[in-house]
């Protein structure tokens, strides 16, 4: 009995995973564009989000000696 369970519930897992993955390809688009992206745009954008990513990451490496040079709070 118990084998005949896990293989149905085999089959009901399968089943949801086929349905999720038909769910996720009808949000996948196969046409082009219908706005093309200049260089420049590219460019830009790519840029932004170069600086999003880094801009964080120099400010801490710049201002890491004031990190260290903090003394620590006395003990209550």
């Amino acid at each position: 009995m118990l084998v005949g369970l896990s293989g149905a519930m085999q089959l009901r897992s399968m089943t949801g995973a086929r349905v999720i993955l038909q769910k996720r390809r009808s949000s996948i688009y196969s046409k082009p564009p219908k706005n093309k992206i200049g260089p420049g745009q590219s460019f830009f954008i790519m840029s932004v989000f170069a600086f999003a990513l880094l801009a964080p990451a120099g400010w801490i490496l710049h201002h890491l000696p004031e990190y260290r040079q903090r003394s620590e709070p006395p003990l209550s």
